[in-house]
């Protein structure tokens, strides 16, 4: 017997957590007592189930242990039921409920992607799970399925051809997805997230295929909780979530910022092993002010313009209520690609009573602190040495400068205030300066310094006399030659960091760093750069991507319980990722160690963001585990697939 009730139907992994490859869905009802053929691997194949419900939308509720499905042995589907039954034979005036019972054998395993292994099924499997006839004879391992889907995806010349690939076979088969991103993080980082990523969520419309999370918007108001329970998954542990206003340097992307939340929950699985299950995509959809999205007949969203105000406050204040409803206090809600203006107001809203995460913010200010503490073994000298400018003070600009400021007044327990100065910020209407503080929105006045006003970038380097240079305007190209040159006047080794997104709007390349620098120059960029050759000398640029700390910060977050994220845990992230710089890293001149151990370095970040939890009360897992790195490899999602009975 087989209870129907929501909590067996709506879980796609399996009944009540098993890890069998069954799956039981309710597609369709019939009005009446209907006997369905079911298929599975303890039935005999002619098997069936009978459904006895005269009212299913009625009586079926998700507390209702009443409603089941008996096994009868002589399953049929006849008389006067079948024409209702089958949707064939329906006509537009006659409704049907499309639920139905169905086991994940035979050809439903394989359209399964959370248990689908392709040619991977063995002799064993392919009889127990009547997969006989529906797979070729070859049985092969997943190790050359990884070889040749490479092979494959090398095939195609343009990006996005690649992207879609990807995105595919994580519709086909799940694991097989991770254990080639994991095996291939060097190569496959630039497809499933940015740059590509950034193309794909302007074309998203255009390519969409099927949904791969959940879609919040307006016409859900007052029904989120409802909204929520639609996801099949109930253990959620991470969330990522856009309104879509901001999407890298490409503007308001409107609904299509969706690439963005199920880019970024991929590399939590592939380089953080948080378990795919786990992990829920959000888009945010208030309209969207873009008006090419609002005349293309491929947009997927509302079209209207943007709510502001209360109308958006509400919405989202529902959802993050819905949320914490829904799957508790230690969910991570990580907010990405926010325009500033909400961004800053979210963050300081909801950091006290929720697990949240602003990636922009946070999330790229440990990582570019990481490479300058890194950077410091090059050039010598505390963080308190060097004198920093900014161009753009936006919400990655002002977030890398506090992360900086609160890490020198650690150091040299300075106070903030002091350490601020030591920053300078430039933003579109030229250097912040204290004449200009009532003008300035809330997030700049920190920063807002006595001096004379200066316009352009150039002028501000002669005058401030920067060692550090970054770049966070989202504007291409505004790292010149003459700002390049001034800095390398200046400085022996200048550091020069270009971290907008995509590729095309980096404020410099690195050719371009290392060209106008003469080979001085320590370079990192927030899109990859190939290496470059200079004067017989081969620069490898490094990449102050955000998916050096995220995966790992989520995972000690997770790992640890925590129930708040607290700024001594970022810092402690970038302290972790700047100590697994090896002497070989710096002899080939890069400030950010390999991607490909980066399962290995999110271990490492995920035990030091977790014991900062612990040390700071806000771990709720007990007893804390002697050795935390173990204890993160050990809860690392494993991609291999696994043996069925």
């Amino acid at each position: 017997m087989i209870s129907l009730h929501r909590s067996c139907f709506l879980n796609n992994t399996g009944i009540s957590g098993s890890s069998s490859p069954f799956s039981y869905k309710l597609k369709k009802l019939p009005p009446a007592s209907v006997k369905v053929t079911a298929l599975g691997p303890n039935r005999d194949r002619n098997s069936s189930v009978l459904i006895e419900n005269n009212n299913p939308l009625k009586e079926i509720k998700e507390d209702d242990t009443s409603s089941v499905a008996d096994v009868d042995p002589n399953p049929t589907v006849t008389g006067e039921d079948r024409d209702l039954y089958y949707d064939a034979a329906a006509t537009d005036d006659q409704l049907v409920t499309p639920w139905s019972l169905s086991v994940a054998s035979g050809y439903s395993l394989l359209r399964d992607p959370h248990h689908n292994k392709g040619l991977a099924f063995n002799e064993k499997e392919r009889d127990s799970y009547y997969l006989r006839g529906l797979l070729p004879p070859t049985v092969i391992s997943q190790e050359l399925q990884v070889k040749k889907m490479m092979y494959s995806i090398r095939q195609y010349q343009v990006p996005l051809q690649k992207y879609m690939a990807m995105m595919d076979l994580q519709e086909l088969n799940e694991r097989l997805f991770y254990k080639l991103l994991i095996d291939n993080v060097e190569e496959l980082l630039p497809v499933v997230y940015t740059p590509t990523v950034g193309e794909a969520c302007q074309k998203y419309g255009s390519i969409f295929r099927r949904p791969q999370g959940l879609f919040i918007s307006l016409k859900e108001k007052g029904k989120i909780h409802e909204v929520l329970r639609n996801w099949p998954q109930r253990d959620i542990q991470v969330i990522v979530v856009t309104d879509g206003e901001r999407i890298l340097g490409l503007g308001d992307l409107g609904c299509q910022g969706m690439g963005i939340p199920i880019g970024k929950l991929s590399l939590y699985t592939a380089l953080g092993g948080v378990r795919p299950s786990a992990c829920l995509p959000v888009t945010i959809d208030v309209g969207t002010n873009n008006e090419q999205l609002l005349n293309d007949e491929f947009y997927i969203g509302l079209r209207r313009r943007r709510a502001t105000g209360q109308e958006y406050a509400e919405l989202m204040h529902e959802f993050m209520s819905a949320v914490k409803q829904n799957y508790g206090e230690k969910v991570l809600i990580q907010f990405e690609d926010f325009a500033n203006h909400n961004a800053f107001d979210l963050l300081a809203k909801y950091g006290t009573t929720h697990l949240v995460f602003n990636d922009d913010i946070q999330g790229t200010a440990s990582v570019v602190l990481a490479g300058l503490v890194a950077a410091l073994k090059v050039v010598g000298g505390t963080l308190a040495d060097h004198r920093f400018l900014f161009l753009g003070a936006g919400e990655a600009g002002t977030g890398i400068a506090e992360l900086i400021a609160l890490e020198i007044s650690k150091q040299t327990n300075m106070p903030l205030e002091e350490a601020r100065k030591k920053i300078s910020l430039v933003d579109s209407k030229g250097l912040i300066v204290k004449s200009r503080i009532d003008s300035l929105q809330h997030f700049k006045k920190p920063w807002a310094h006595d001096h004379e006003p200066i316009k352009k970038l150039v002028d501000a380097v002669n005058g401030i006399k920067p060692t550090v240079l970054i770049g966070t305007s989202g504007v291409g190209r505004t790292f010149t030659k003459e700002v390049v040159e001034a800095m390398a006047a200046l400085n022996e080794k200048p550091i020069i960091f270009s971290l907008s997104n995509p590729t095309s709007q980096s404020e410099c390349t690195a050719e371009e760093a290392y060209t106008w620098s003469e080979g001085q120059a320590i370079f990192a960029s927030g899109s990859p750069f190939d290496p470059v050759e200079y004067k017989g000398r081969v620069f490898v640029p490094g990449q102050a991507n955000n998916a050096y700390i995220f995966p790992g910060l989520g995972l000690g977050l997770i790992m640890s319980g925590a129930i708040r994220v607290h700024d001594d845990m970022l810092l402690a992230a970038s302290e972790a990722l700047a100590a697994q710089v090896t002497q070989e890293n710096f002899d080939k001149g890069l400030i950010y160690p390999p991607f490909r151990n980066i399962r290995k370095i999110s271990a490492h970040i995920a035990a030091s963001v977790a014991a900062k939890a612990y040390e700071l009360g806000l771990a709720t897992r007990q007893p804390q585990p002697k050795d935390l790195v173990k204890y993160a490899e050990h809860c690392m999602y494993n991609p291999a697939y696994q043996s069925y009975r």
